[in-house]
């Protein structure tokens, strides 16, 4: 984990969306981060959509899973600064008092995963609290 970036760009483009906290939810969450990006001038296909698309993936799996609760969605929110070429991922959910954290490597393990290849795609993550529960963004950059 990584302080959050502050860019001194203004961002030219945001998307933000509440999903329900389903398995639905979250990937219709990343089928539509990807069709906004490519509307934003980003093509399918390229190293920030492709990593783009693990992270929206990875972080609304984790806000289904693991924040959840009854009556409360999930909320993805997406910032492109084109000038430093970043990408900020955002995911909210209500559960503040379940942070995520990086699980060590378990031999065979089926799950827990998730962390580790947020962590290898982006310059930066981290966990922010909110006034209900939590928001745990990533920041992309354009190679």
């Amino acid at each position: 984990m990584t302080a959050p970036a502050t860019p001194t760009q203004t961002p030219v483009r945001t998307f933000t969306q509440r999903f329900s906290s389903t398995r639905r939810g979250a990937r219709l969450a990343r089928q539509l981060a990807l069709v906004e990006l490519h509307g934003w001038g980003v093509p399918e296909r390229t190293v920030l959509s492709d990593h783009a698309g693990l992270v929206v993936a990875e972080l609304a799996a984790n806000a289904v899973s693991h924040g959840p609760v009854p009556g409360r969605d999930f909320e993805l929110r997406m910032t492109l600064f084109p000038e430093a070429d970043a990408l900020r991922i955002e995911v909210s959910d209500a559960r503040g008092d379940r942070r995520p954290a990086v699980r060590p490597h378990a031999y065979q393990a089926e799950e827990g995963y998730g962390l580790r290849i947020v962590d290898a795609v982006a310059t930066g993550w981290g966990v922010t609290d909110r006034l209900i529960g939590k928001t745990v963004w990533a920041e992309l950059r354009q190679p």
